[in-house]
């Protein structure tokens, strides 16, 4: 009875734990090559990157790192639905931000879809992250 509960409990996480080992992988990978971000939003020329962005992306994907971490750490239950409104809510921004920044209509709509997206797919696990 309570190993079955202890699985329950541990299974029940599974969707907003995935999801957080994709933003961690993304993050380092964002982290060490601003050009996975910059590159599709088109925030850079077809040679180069400027500084700017490369701080902008390398923390965007430190950020993602430590969201990430959180997902996949934090005990299920309120801890792990409080990381994942988080990331949420750094989606919804980067949502806002991509949709300022982001120069064209193309560029902007990939930038805008893929955050809006991960938003939605994230907001999607709340309800398993709360499940004890």
């Amino acid at each position: 009875m309570i190993i079955a509960r202890q699985r329950r409990r541990h299974g029940a996480a599974k969707a907003p734990r995935l999801l957080g080992a994709l933003t961690l992988a993304y993050g380092a990978a964002v982290a060490a090559r601003p050009q996975v971000l910059t590159r599709p939003a088109g925030l850079e020329s077809a040679s180069r990157t400027s500084r700017r962005a490369r701080r902008v992306a390398r923390a965007v994907g430190m950020r993602d790192v430590v969201s990430g971490a959180a997902m996949l750490l934090a005990p299920a239950g309120p801890p792990l639905q409080r990381a994942v409104a988080v990331r949420v809510a750094c989606d919804l921004g980067d949502v806002a931000g991509f949709g300022l920044a982001s120069p064209g209509a193309r560029n902007k709509a990939k930038a805008v879809g893929a955050a809006a997206g991960w938003a939605l797919l994230c907001a999607s696990s709340w309800p398993a992250a709360g499940r004890l």
